[in-house]
């Protein structure tokens, strides 16, 4: 026995030495970088003489839709820097002339569906974080942070310039990335860099460093080597604000309120320590320009989770928001200020060191329906692993102030996590234990996850097994269920034909089990699928799915507060559905889903579409559409839910921007209209103008509505 656990122990040390070995496209990809004392004027021409001696990037590699040889819609780039910028010039030639697609002109605009140029920076040499810069051809601007191995944050915005100007057979883009505007390690002469084309005209996608089609292009385990001739500026202490004055009206007819309004300060600030740490300030934050969740039809027993959108949660968010997985959060940031506003945060993050990574964020909320304010603190550490694997120990804490002894005052998570990326990123994986520590804390008070996935580009395998304790609490967290043991299992398998326009096509297999702490089964799921990808992008999918849930609690099967259907009852069902994605490079496109089956005692049929038209690069307009018909035996009645949401994008110029949703949902018996205006006077400072109502379907009487104004300006 001894033996068998030596032998394990050395067979798993030997594959993860082995799976992170150094990546092959550092040593094959480098690129030299001058610095110049000329004077470069981004306005698309260069016009400049550095950009006539400057060294030319070319050569790029197909990624898709395949991934061999060199792309057909080729790319130039040339890059050069100065104390306060790097700058890039860029030249994107295209083999097939015609109108080149463009979405809209707003910022960090969607990547399939515009020509665009995007440049991945590892400044921290780590393969796993960075930053990300691009434009469209009709010159927006696309900005991101870069983590877990290359998945990008666009809701992070900072001050950059670019232009952009078209000709017939290419583009031409120049870019002024400011040093101040990313972080960085001081004294380091070599980053890790990847240049990524996407040219919808020939649909291709390129990168300098060629990347398995498998992964997407920002993977930075793929990149190239940036060698600088002097490292980076050390920018030393600075300092930025952004002030905001808002001013809002609001009137709950519903409640009988008249008409009040108030007005608000507040400013977020920046102070940046170094190269690759910096501090974040917010005192009396204000969120009303953030845009609208897109409203689902609920008929989950549990609660739906919707992404974070505010500003100040943002950056580096993903030392936060990545600890756990999807499923088991222990920090979720909109469980902070759901109840009350929040009243000041201070959060520090960033690298310390080459293998080192900190966050800090601390927030208090002002008094809420309780009378009582919140402390909220998490803190992590994250120690780079190999070559691209991390580890790192966290705490999130909750305390409320002026408690009395009979309830909890506290909640804490202390937890260890564990990423696994190999050197060629065909193997990831998960491992972490998460304990709570609250008053009076229940049996099992933790949560801990295993999981592991190869992923070739022919063959994906992912395994994945959780266990929640039914005493773990996590207030400030986003679980949606205790008490269980769940295993994943899930295979796929592509084949790619060698003529045709079909890209891929495959079959993938999914199982998903959960039983309680006494290993009785609770739920299970058992998906298979059959994909079709074709080469103008356009998609198929065909699903069988067998279902299985015993219900641990009264569930109304319709949401709406009806019969519920008893605690230990269960149900097993069958059902099966088409989807179909049209081509996004078409003017006119749309996207469809149809489910029948079984769903508890009873049927139902799901039918949800999406149908987009761009009037390029000035009007997009969507419509998203669910239909739910729900036919249950009695005493239970039959339900139908009609979901109905068009939304109207105009963009004048990519500095002005008009958006107006309405979702109109049967289920709760609501109108939304939200109108949200926007003018970028200048970088990262903004006028809004915000206009939202809620009404009645039947006869369209408001229940309430509000007008809010706020403007923002970055002095830097």
């Amino acid at each position: 026995m001894r033996f068998k656990r030596r032998f394990l122990l050395f067979f798993v040390f030997h594959f993860l030495i082995k799976a992170q070995s150094d990546p092959v496209n550092r040593k094959n990809f480098q690129i030299e970088i001058s610095p110049t004392n000329e004077e470069i004027i981004i306005d698309g021409d260069k016009n400049e003489e550095v950009w006539k001696t400057c060294p030319v990037i070319k050569d790029f590699f197909r990624i898709t839709p395949v991934d061999t040889g060199y792309a057909s819609a080729q790319t130039e780039v040339q890059l050069t820097y100065d104390n306060n910028y790097l700058y890039a010039a860029i030249i994107c030639y295209d083999k097939i002339i015609g109108n080149r697609p463009i979405e809209s002109l707003r910022r960090d605009f969607n990547f399939p569906k515009n020509d665009n140029f995007i440049i991945f920076m590892d400044t921290y040499n780590d393969q796993t974080n960075g930053f990300a810069f691009g434009v469209s051809a009709a010159g927006a601007q696309w900005d991101g942070l870069q983590a877990d191995g290359g998945d990008v944050s666009l809701d992070w915005d900072c001050k950059w310039y670019s232009a952009v100007k078209q000709y017939e057979d290419h583009w031409i883009a120049e870019f002024a990335i400011p040093f101040r505007s990313i972080r960085y390690q001081e004294d380091v002469d070599e980053w890790g860099i990847n240049f990524s084309r996407f040219s919808l005209l020939e649909n291709e996608k390129s990168a300098w460093a060629p990347v398995p089609r498998q992964f997407k292009s920002s993977t930075l385990a793929f990149t190239g080597t940036l060698k600088w001739e002097n490292s980076p500026p050390s920018l030393g202490t600075r300092f930025s604000i952004i002030p905001y004055v808002s001013s809002q009206a609001f009137e709950n007819i519903d409640a009988g309120e008249k008409i009040s309004s108030n007005s608000n300060f507040g400013l977020d600030g920046k102070i940046t320590l170094s190269t690759s740490l910096n501090v974040d300030l917010t005192v009396n934050p204000d969120f009303s320009q953030v845009e609208v969740d897109k409203q689902r039809t609920n008929l989950d027993r549990f609660e739906l989770f919707f992404p974070e959108k505010r500003q100040f949660f943002l950056e580096n968010s993903d030392l936060f928001a990545s600890l756990g997985n999807k499923h088991i959060r222990p920090f979720f940031s909109r469980r902070i200020g759901f109840n009350s506003p929040v009243k000041i945060g201070a959060r520090i993050s960033g690298k310390i060191g080459s293998i080192y990574r900190l966050g800090i964020m601390n927030v208090q909320t002002e008094p809420g329906d309780d009378n009582l304010s919140s402390f909220f603190t998490v803190a992590t550490i994250q120690r780079k692993i190999f070559s691209r694997s991390s580890l790192s120990t966290f705490i999130v804490n909750k305390d409320i102030d002026n408690i009395d002894d009979n309830n909890s005052s506290y909640n804490r998570i202390v937890g260890v996590d564990f990423n696994l990326a190999s050197a060629d990123n065909l193997w990831t994986g998960k491992a972490f234990y998460h304990h709570s520590f609250y008053k009076n804390a229940a049996n099992k008070p933790f949560a801990t996850t295993g999981s592991i996935k190869y992923n070739n580009g022919v063959l994906s395998a992912d395994i994945d097994y959780s266990f929640v304790g039914s005493g773990y609490e996590a207030e400030v967290g986003f679980v949606k269920r205790n008490g269980y043991h769940q295993f994943r299992p899930k295979f796929e398998y592509k084949f790619y034909p060698n003529k045709g326009s079909i890209q891929n096509h495959g079959p993938s297999i999914k199982l998903d089990t959960f039983v309680d702490e006494d290993f009785d089964l609770t739920d299970q799921e058992i998906e298979i699928k059959y994909i079709i990808n074709w080469q103008n992008r356009s998609k198929f999918t065909f699903d069988l799915e067998n279902g299985y849930v015993k219900l641990l609690s009264p569930f109304d099967p319709t949401n709406t507060g009806g019969d519920t259907l008893s605690t230990g009852t269960d149900y097993q069902w069958n059902e099966f559905s088409i989807n179909y994605v049209s081509d996004a490079r078409k003017v006119l496109n749309f996207s469809s889903n149809i489910r029948y089956g079984g769903y508890y005692n009873g049927k139902k049929l799901s039918i949800n579409g999406n149908l987009n038209y761009r009037f390029q690069p000035y009007i997009n307009l969507s419509i998203n559409t669910t239909y739910d018909k729900i036919e249950l035996p009695d005493p239970f009645k039959d339900v139908d839910f009609v979901l109905f949401g068009p939304s109207l994008d105009l963009t004048f110029t990519n500095k002005l921007f008009i958006t107006t949703f309405i979702q109109y949902n049967d289920q709760t018996d609501n109108i939304n209209i939200n109108f949200r205006f926007q003018w970028r006077f200048a970088p990262v400072s903004d006028l809004f103008i915000v206009y939202t109502n809620n009404s009645y379907p039947e006869n369209f009487q408001i229940k309430d509505k509000a007008l809010v104004a706020k403007i923002s300006y970055w002095f830097n």
